[in-house]
């Protein structure tokens, strides 16, 4: 009895080529991530990351949605709508 050969799975070598490059955080914390941005050892330096972006924090204080957004006004006030957060009077 012959055993069949295995073919190549169709997706094999269908995805780029991976490597490691450096990671720098907004506060400076450096790591290595495997990615097919760029080149080796290239260098990704964050302007947001969890460390900084508001989606992340558990502060209760820190609204996500910038209440006192011109369109957000808008909204709220056609659709009488509360976000949860207080808002400042618009200066006239």
């Amino acid at each position: 009895m012959s055993v069949a050969k295995t073919q190549k799975a169709p997706l094999e070598g269908f995805n780029p080529k991976q490597h490691l490059i450096n990671v720098v955080m907004t506060d400076g914390t450096k790591f290595q991530a495997l990615t097919s941005w760029g080149k080796e050892d290239a260098t990704l330096t964050l302007d947001v990351d969890p460390k900084n972006h508001p989606a992340w924090q558990d502060n209760k204080n820190q609204g996500f949605i910038n209440a006192n957004n011109e369109r957000v006004n808008k909204f709220k006030s056609k659709f009488d709508f509360d976000f949860g957060v207080e808002t400042k009077k618009p200066q006239e």
